[in-house]
Formats: structure tokens, C-alpha cells, sequence
């Protein structure tokens, strides 16, 4: 089972780093599925909004909700997180990689990407997943800790990207990863 997970430090840090290991598959000729994501920043008194973009090429989905001033609750929309799950589902069947923009509390609580993910995995594709310390000890147990942690930088992702995926570890792989 190839399952991989990265965290960053930085607010954002995680969703930055998926969007160009992304990036630098697909100019690698690597198939993807799944979700990256890209925050809005709406002023200093206001959350972010938050969208998802669909691999391999779109479309965009805003996966949170405003819930007016003052709000405290999580803003995820649930019902456009499922939508982005179903457009991403469409894509499996044809990926090399599926890249979970992250596992958040949706998948903590047994829902949004994971069967998504078990489905990958059971196809033997394999999975990079963005985590946060709250839902880190929820992937363990999901993962039955087989998952192996990454170092948030683009180096390290594509170190395992080239271990995990035939088509990288080709003579032309590194060539392409390199001009990528």
C-alpha cells in the first residue's frame, strides 16, 4: 500500500506545496486525481474562503460557506466537498496518483475522501495526502499506520513520488522532473 502524508507548519504551507507537487506531475506526464486547494484571503476580520480545484484540470469548487459575522463553527460546506469527491471519483480509473488536498474533519469522522482513497489504494494507486496535527492521530488510525510522513518540501514528495510511480522511475523521469 503506497500512502503518503505531508504537513507543513505554516498556515497554508500545506495546501502551497500539494498545488506545485501537482503542478510539476502533470508536467511530468504523471496522471492525477483528487484536489488541491487555494485559499482567498478576505481581510484581516474575516476567514479565508476556500476553494478546491479538481485534478487533473479543473473544475474549481468553493468548499466553505460564510456563516455570517461572529461565526465560530467550521465553515465547510459539506455538500460541495461531496460534489468535488464525486467530479474527482470520474478521474480514478485513468490516474497514476491521487493527491487529497486533506484529510480534515469530514474524513476524521469516516466521510468525505476516505473511500475515495480506499478505492485508490485497493486499485494500487497511489495516494499523497495533506494532514493538519488535528486529524493526525484519525489518518494513523485510518491508515492503520502504514502511512509514511513526508517532509513538507517539493523535494521529498517527489523522492517518494519516484519510489511509488513506474513512470518516474524511468531513465526520462528524473529528466522530466528536473526541467519541470
Amino acid at each position: 500500500m503506497n500512502i503518503a502524508c505531508t504537513m507543513a507548519s505554516t498556515r497554508g504551507g500545506t495546501d502551497l506545496l500539494l498545488w506545485e507537487v501537482a503542478e510539476r506531475m502533470q508536467r511530468a506526464g504523471v496522471n492525477l486525481c483528487g484536489t488541491v486547494q487555494t485559499n482567498t484571503e478576505c481581510g484581516d476580520d474575516k476567514p479565508c474562503d476556500m476553494d478546491v480545484k479538481i485534478l487533473p484540470d479543473g473544475p474549481v469548487v468553493r468548499i466553505s460557506q460564510s456563516l455570517g459575522a461572529g461565526s465560530r463553527g467550521c465553515r465547510l460546506d459539506p455538500q460541495a466537498l461531496e460534489s468535488a469527491i464525486g467530479i474527482s471519483e470520474s478521474f480514478l480509473p485513468s490516474a497514476d496518483l491521487l493527491i487529497v488536498n486533506k484529510f480534515g474533519k469530514q474524513e476524521a469522522s469516516g466521510r468525505g475522501f476516505r473511500p475515495l482513497i480506499a478505492e485508490a489504494l485497493s486499485r494500487e494507486i497511489p495516494v499523497l495526502v495533506g494532514l493538519n496535527s488535528l486529524n493526525k492521530e484519525a489518518f494513523e488510525t485510518f491508515t492503520g499506520g502504514v502511512a509514511e510522513l513526508i517532509e513538507p518540501t517539493p523535494e521529498a514528495v517527489e523522492h517518494w513520488l519516484r519510489g511509488v510511480l513506474p513512470k518516474l522511475a524511468e531513465p526520462t523521469g528524473d529528466a522530466r522532473l528536473q526541467s519541470a
